[in-house]
C-alpha cells in the first residue's frame, strides 16, 4: 500500500465516519501545511505524503478518542485494502505508568503476535494503522523526545522515548499514524511529526447542543429556556461543545427547574453551575446533617484532582487512592453519580467525568482550611500554594490551572461555601479571601501595573461577592479596558462599580458588544457604573450603540459627575459626537476635552460647540479636534464664539480642512481683544503661504497667544519671512514656534536668523523635516548672539552634513542659554559627531539633552561620550536617535 492508496483509503473512512466527505459537516478543519482546506478530498488531491501522520486535536471532551477508534474499527474492516491490514493502540496514559521495555514488547501488550512475527511485521509495516491516543497526557519536558530515540526493536527505553522515535519514523517509519491531543501539546508534536495533516475537531455545533437540551428535558419550553440561561453564559456555552458538559448543564438545570429556581441565575457563573450540579448529586436526607461517609471520599478526590491538574493527567489508580487514604469501594458513589468513571483505555483506572469536573474538585481542595486538607492528603508542598496556582508564570506554563483559579474565586462566595458545609460536611477556609486577594495582585497591590486587569476582573465576576470585590477594586484609582464581548461588558461594570475612587477610565468596545437593535434593552451596567470621583474618561476605537451613547451621556449631565477630561476618538455611531457635544454644554467640570474622528462634514458638531463655548458655565481649557472638514460658515460661527469664551486656553485643530480661508477666519477671532487662546496648533490643516500674511498680523497685536504649531503645511521660505514680520514686532509674546515639515529651506533660515538675532521672544523652535541643508550657518549666526533667546531647537531630518557641524560647534562653545538640541535623523559622520563632542567638551554649556543620529560609535567617539558624561552629569546625549519623533518640548498644548 503505497502513500496515495493509505490517503485514498482514509479518505473513504473519513466518508463512512461522518456519511459525507465534506470535514465542515462534523465542524472540522483540515490544515495540510501552512494550508487549510473545508474538506478531507481536497486535501487529499494535494498530498503526496509518504508516509502518512494523521493529527486529530481539540479541546477535552469532545471525542477525538472515540473518532479515532471508529477508524481503527474502519481501518480493518476496510474492503478496499488488503486482508492484512492491522491496528494498533497506544494509550499515552498508560504509556505515562509504562516502565522501560522494548517497542515490540510495547506492541505486544495488545498484539502478542506481533513479538514472534516481528519480521513479518516490519515487511508490511506500510499495513499498520498506529493510533496515539491522548499525547498531552504523556507530560515529558518539552523538546526531550528530540534528543533521545530509537531505531532498535529489541533495544529497551523508557516508553516516551519508543513513542517520540515512533513518531519521528525511526520505529515502523512506512506505517500510518493517528494522534489525537489537546490543542495544549501541538506546539511539541509539531517537533516530533513531518508534514502531518491537522484535523481540529471542536465537538457539538450549538444546533446539536440545542438538541440534546430537547431531549434531556421531557417538556420544550423548559428545555429551551435552559438552553437559552446556558448561552447566556459563553464559557459554558464553550464548555458545552463536549457532550459530558452538556449533560452536567441539563442534569442541573432540570433539578434546579424542578425546585422553581431561574436558570439563568444558576448559569450566571460557571462555579455556581458545578456547585448545584455536585451538591445535588448528594442531597441531604430532610432533617439530616450531611452524610457522614461522604466528608473523606471527597477531600481524597479533590487532592487527585489537584493533583492531576498540576500533572496534567485525568487518570489514577488504585496505588494513588492508598495514599490519600481511600478504597476502592470509598469511591462507590462518586461512580453511581458519573463524577467518575472507569477508564476502559487504562487498566485499573478511574478518570474524572471531564477536565471541567477535575478542575472544579481541585478548585475545592484549595478552598477547603487547612484542616481539611490535612485529613485529605497529609500534606503536600507546593501543589498547596494558593498563590502558585494563581500566578501568571504558572498558568502560561499550565492552561489548566486557569479555570481552577476561576472557580476557587466562586467558591469564596459565602453562600456557595454553606451550601457546600452543609452537603459534604467540610468547611471552606476562612483565610481564602485575603489569599485570593494577595494571588489577584501577584504582591504589587491590587490592579497595579503588572495586574492582568481582564483576568483579575473575570476572577472577581465568579465571585459574585460583592464585599469581596469591594475590597479588591475600592483603591483603584486608573483601568484601562478593552471590552470584546457583552461578557466583559457585563464583569467590569459589576467590578468597578464599587471602584469609590476611581479617577481614570480607558475604554474600548469591539463591534458587537452594545446591541445594534434599537429596541433591544442596553445592560444596566453603565447606570450603576457610575463614580463621583471620576475625573478622565477615554473612549476610543469603540462601537457604542445609540442607547449605550444615551446612557453614558445621562451619567455626564448629572450633578454627581465631575469629569474633567474626557476624549472620544473614532467612536461609532457618527452622531454620538453630536450627542456628547450636547451633554457637555454647561459642564462646569470639564476642562479638556477631545473629539477626533469620524466628524467630517457634521454641520450640527461645530454649532454645538458654539453653544458650549459661549455658555456662562463653560470652564474648558483645552480643546481638540481632530480631522474636521465644515463648511467655511460652520468655521466662522465656531471662531466667534472665541471672542465670547474667557476660559478656553489651547486650540488644536490638528488635520482639520481648515485651508487658508478658515485660518482668515480664525484670525479674526484672534486680534480681538476679548479672545484669551494661548496656545494654537494648525498642523496639517492644508495651509500656504497665503495664511501666513494673517497670522503675521495677530502676532502683531496679540500679547495672549505663546504657543504656535504650523506643522506639515506647505509654508514655504516666503511664509516663513511673513511670520518674522510678525514676531519681529515686541507686542509678539510667541514662545514656542513649530514649523516642522513645511518645505523651508536656507532662505526661510535666514528670515529665522535675522528674527533671532534681534532679541524675539521665541525661546522653542522645531524646524524639523525641512531640507534646510546649509542655512543651519545662518541659525548659528544667531545662536552666537547674546540677544538670542533659543533654549530648544528641533533640527530633526534636516539634511545637516558633517561640513555644517564645525559652525555648529562654534555655536555651541559660545551660546549660554540652549538647552535641548535635536540632531536626529540627520547623517553627520563620525567627522560631525566628534566635532560636536569636541566642543561641548571643551567649554561648558547649559545644554541638558542632545539627539544625535551616528551609527555604531567608534572608539574615539565612545571616549568623548564617557569624558563628557564625567565632566557634565546633566548633560543626556541620545546618540541613537533615528526615529522621526519630535522630542517632548515641542508637545506644548497640555
Amino acid at each position: 500500500m503505497d502513500g496515495s492508496n493509505t490517503m485514498e483509503k482514509f479518505y473513504s473512512i473519513w466518508k463512512r465516519t461522518f456519511g459525507c466527505g465534506e470535514a465542515d459537516d462534523f465542524h472540522c478543519t483540515v490544515t495540510q501545511g501552512s494550508q487549510k482546506f473545508t474538506s478531507f478530498s481536497k486535501a487529499q488531491i494535494l498530498t503526496q505524503l509518504r508516509p502518512l501522520t494523521v493529527v486529530v486535536h481539540g479541546p477535552a471532551g469532545v471525542g477525538k478518542t472515540t473518532l479515532a477508534k471508529k477508524w481503527m474499527l474502519d481501518w480493518t474492516q476496510d474492503t478496499r485494502s488488503e486482508s492484512l491490514s492491522s491496528t494498533l493502540y497506544l494509550s499515552c496514559k498508560e504509556l505515562r505508568r509504562q516502565g522501560p521495555c522494548t517497542f515490540a514488547e510495547l506492541i505486544s501488550k495488545q498484539r502478542p503476535e506481533v513479538q514472534q512475527a516481528g519480521p513479518e511485521v516490519l515487511a508490511q509495516e506500510q499495513k499498520l494503522l498506529f493510533v496515539i491516543d491522548g499525547f498531552d497526557e504523556l507530560r515529558v519536558p518539552s523538546g526531550s523526545l528530540l534528543h533521545d530515540i530509537c531505531g532498535d526493536w529489541e533495544q529497551q527505553k523508557p516508553a516516551p522515548v519508543l513513542l517520540g522515535s515512533l513518531l519521528m519514523r525511526k520505529l515502523l517509519p512506512k506505517a500510518t499514524l493517528l494522534v489525537t491531543t489537546r490543542p495544549g501539546a501541538l506546539r511539541q508534536l509539531r517537533l516530533l511529526v513531518d508534514q502531518p495533516v491537522f484535523i481540529e475537531v471542536e465537538g457539538l455545533l450549538e444546533q446539536d447542543r440545542r438538541e440534546y437540551f430537547l431531549q434531556h428535558f421531557e417538556e420544550e419550553d423548559q428545555a429551551l429556556r435552559a438552553f437559552e440561561a446556558m448561552r447566556g453564559n459563553p464559557a459554558l456555552l464553550r464548555l458545552g461543545s463536549a457532550p459530558a458538559v452538556c449533560w452536567v448543564v441539563c442534569t442541573c438545570l432540570k433539578l434546579r427547574m424542578d425546585e422553581g429556581a431561574d436558570p439563568a441565575l444558576t448559569c450566571r457563573t460557571a462555579t455556581s453551575l458545578f456547585l448545584r450540579f455536585l451538591c445535588g448529586q448528594f442531597p441531604p436526607a430532610p432533617g439530616r446533617s450531611a452524610p457522614q461517609h461522604l466528608p473523606a471520599p471527597l477531600r481524597a478526590l479533590c487532592v487527585l484532582a489537584a493533583e492531576g491538574v498540576w500533572t496534567q493527567t485525568s487518570a489514577f489508580d488504585r496505588g494513588d487512592l492508598g495514599r490519600v487514604g481511600v478504597q476502592e469501594s470509598d469511591l462507590r458513589p462518586f461512580l453511581d453519580k458519573n463524577l467518575l468513571q472507569v477508564d476502559t483505555d487504562c487498566e485499573g483506572c478511574y478518570v474524572f467525568l471531564h477536565l471541567s469536573v477535575q478542575q472544579f474538585l481541585a478548585a475545592v481542595f484549595y478552598a477547603l482550611d487547612s484542616g481539611e486538607r490535612a485529613a485529605g492528603d497529609g500534606g503536600r508542598g507546593d501543589t498547596e500554594d494558593v498563590q502558585a496556582l494563581l500566578s501568571k508564570e504558572e498558568r502560561l506554563k499550565n492552561p489548566d490551572l486557569t479555570p481552577v483559579g476561576h472557580f476557587l474565586f466562586g467558591l469564596a462566595n459565602e453562600e456557595r461555601a454553606r451550601e457546600l458545609e452543609a452537603t459534604f460536611g467540610v468547611r471552606v477556609s476562612l483565610g481564602l479571601r485575603q489569599e485570593l486577594l494577595k494571588g489577584l495582585s501577584g504582591g504589587h497591590g491590587p490592579f497595579s501595573c503588572r495586574t492582568d486587569v481582564k483576568e483579575a476582573v473575570s476572577c472577581l465576576y465568579e465571585s459574585q461577592e460583592e464585599s469581596l470585590v469591594k475590597e479588591a477594586t475600592g483603591h483603584v484609582r486608573e483601568v484601562s479596558l478593552h471590552l470584546q464581548s457583552p461578557v466583559d461588558l457585563a464583569q467590569s461594570a459589576f467590578c468597578f462599580k464599587h471602584c469609590g475612587d476611581l479617577r481614570r477610565v480607558s475604554l474600548r468596545v469591539e463591534k458587537g458588544v452594545f446591541l445594534e437593535n434599537e429596541g433591544a434593552s442596553e445592560p444596566d451596567t453603565w447606570v450603576e457604573s457610575s463614580n463621583k470621583n471620576l475625573s478622565f474618561l477615554d473612549v476610543n476605537h469603540s462601537f457604542l450603540s445609540h442607547s449605550s451613547v444615551r446612557i453614558l451621556c445621562d451619567q455626564i449631565t448629572r450633578v454627581t459627575c465631575h469629569l474633567q477630561k474626557m476624549v472620544i476618538k473614532n467612536v461609532s455611531p457618527t452622531d454620538a459626537y453630536r450627542d456628547f457635544c450636547l451633554a457637555l454644554i454647561g459642564k462646569k467640570t470639564l476642562t479638556h476635552l477631545t473629539l477626533e474622528g469620524s466628524v467630517h462634514g457634521d454641520k450640527m458638531l461645530l454649532l454645538l460647540l458654539c453653544e458650549a463655548l459661549k455658555h456662562r458655565r463653560c470652564n474648558l481649557q483645552y480643546l481638540r479636534l481632530g480631522s474636521c472638514s465644515d463648511l467655511t460658515q460652520q468655521w466662522d460661527d465656531f471662531f466667534s464664539a472665541l471672542k465670547i469664551n474667557q476660559s478656553l486656553q489651547s486650540l488644536d485643530l490638528t488635520a482639520s480642512e481648515l485651508q487658508d480661508e478658515g485660518v482668515k477666519l480664525l484670525c479674526l477671532s484672534l486680534r480681538h481683544p476679548k479672545c484669551f487662546l494661548q496656545r494654537l496648533s494648525l498642523e496639517n490643516c492644508h495651509l500656504t503661504e497665503v495664511c501666513c500674511k494673517e497670522l503675521s498680523s495677530v502676532l502683531m497685536v496679540n500679547r495672549r497667544l505663546t504657543h504656535l504649531c504650523l506643522a506639515k503645511n506647505n509654508l514655504g521660505d516666503g511664509g516663513v519671512r511673513l511670520l518674522c514680520e510678525g514676531l519681529s514686532y515686541p507686542e509678539c509674546q510667541l514662545q514656542t514656534l513649530v514649523v516642522c515639515q513645511c518645505n523651508i529651506t536656507r532662505r526661510g533660515c535666514k528670515h529665522l536668523s535675522d528674527l533671532l538675532q534681534g532679541g524675539s521672544s521665541l525661546t522653542h523652535l522645531d524646524l524639523g523635516l525641512n531640507p534646510i541643508a546649509t542655512g543651519l550657518r545662518f541659525l548659528c549666526e544667531a545662536l552666537k548672539k547674546p540677544d538670542c533667546n533659543l533654549r530648544c531647537l528641533g533640527l530633526c531630518g534636516c539634511s545637516i552634513s558633517p561640513f555644517c557641524c564645525e559652525d555648529l560647534a562654534s555655536a555651541l562653545t559660545s551660546n549660554q542659554r540652549l538647552e535641548a538640541l535635536d540632531l536626529g535623523q540627520n547623517t553627520l559622520g563620525q567627522r560631525g559627531t566628534t566635532a560636536l563632542l569636541e566642543a561641548l567638551k571643551r567649554s561648558p554649556c547649559r545644554l541638558k539633552t542632545l539627539r544625535l543620529k551616528t551609527c555604531e560609535a567608534s572608539a574615539r567617539t565612545q571616549k568623548l561620550l564617557e569624558e563628557l558624561r564625567d565632566s557634565n552629569p546633566t548633560l543626556t546625549i541620545d546618540w541613537k536617535a533615528g526615529g522621526a519623533s519630535r522630542p517632548p518640548y515641542c508637545d506644548f498644548l497640555f
